[in-house]
């Protein structure tokens, strides 16, 4: 298989296993690239792409920015806050009048789930969603899912623990997706109020106590509290939810077997980490970083290779 079976990249929940191991295969080509001198490559040299992005995003549009440029790609960079959405424009208009541009291909990223799809069934240019309300995030569950490959060799067979705000979180969702696609075993924690409902539904195992969960999985991908996203107060206090659910170091001593830890960022240091389990060998949160570079060029490689 040289092709993804689908037109778009709308959530992982539309990729087949295949598709996974495709964009993987390929992304360990562009981590090549991206580690010589010249980091370069002229594979979308006649691609044109638009960010546009309705949400703040600092890591994912820089990362997806960065991606652009290795592949030779011409770039266009939009912001919602500085938009004519302002004035009325509705996001199909503002849309039609970037592809009026000749853009082969749109990054976006909206508060309001399914817009990418939405926008999909009324445009040509291939679509990315680089994270839609508190639906999807499948770039980021490609990174992890291919962080955690690179880390054991394998996805399949691991108990992968998932900690933290679920119910806000597009990261779970989509990483649930991606691990269960994969062949791993996954875990949910967290309070009872960040669980979603029915979560069982989606074959997941559910924990409440964050030392039985740390001492059951391989892998802790660790997630923030969403504040920006919660309406009503779901815990107390930051401060008790550190101390139920904060990981630090000297929990980590304790468990009979080292376990890897990830966390997507931005990191609430004292919150959910502490700084010494986030700057510890445990953590492979820079290698993170760094493998969303590659598997975000390897994604838009494959899509925009289907058009040649």
């Amino acid at each position: 298989m040289t092709q993804l079976s689908q037109k778009h990249l709308l959530g992982i929940k539309d990729l087949t296993e295949k598709d996974i191991q495709l964009i993987f295969d390929t992304a360990d080509t562009f981590k090549e690239v991206i580690n010589r001198p010249i980091k370069k490559v002229p594979s979308l040299r006649d691609i044109t792409i638009a960010n546009v992005f309705f949400e703040n995003s600092t890591r994912t549009r820089l990362s997806f920015e960065l991606a652009e440029k290795r592949l030779s790609a011409d770039v266009i960079n939009f912001s919602a806050s500085s938009s004519s959405l302002k004035k009325g424009e509705t996001l199909l208009d503002t849309v039609n009048n970037i592809l009026a541009m000749k853009v082969d291909m749109v990054v976006m990223r909206h508060a309001s789930p399914g817009a990418p799809h939405f926008l999909s069934r009324y445009i040509d240019a291939n679509i990315v969603n680089a994270g839609d309300g508190t639906h999807e995030h499948p770039t980021q569950a490609l990174l992890d899912t291919y962080s955690i490959r690179e880390r054991f060799g394998n996805v399949a067979g691991l108990k992968v623990a998932i900690i933290g705000d679920i119910l806000h979180s597009r990261v779970a969702i989509s990483n649930i997706f991606a691990l269960k696609k994969l062949g791993a075993e996954v875990m949910v924690c967290g309070p009872n109020t960040l669980l979603p409902k029915h979560i069982q539904s989606l074959g997941v195992k559910v924990e409440l106590d964050v030392f039985k969960a740390l001492q059951w999985c391989d892998v802790a991908n660790v997630l923030r509290i969403q504040l920006e996203r919660q309406q009503i107060k779901y815990f107390p206090s930051l401060r008790e939810y550190s101390l139920y659910y904060g990981i630090n170091l000297s929990m980590l001593q304790k468990l009979d077997k080292e376990i890897t830890i990830m966390h997507p960022g931005p990191i609430n240091r004292g919150v959910e980490l502490s700084s010494d389990v986030a700057d510890s060998n445990h953590a492979i949160i820079l290698d993170q970083v760094e493998n969303g570079v590659a598997t975000r060029m390897a994604v838009l490689y494959l899509l925009a290779s289907q058009k040649q």
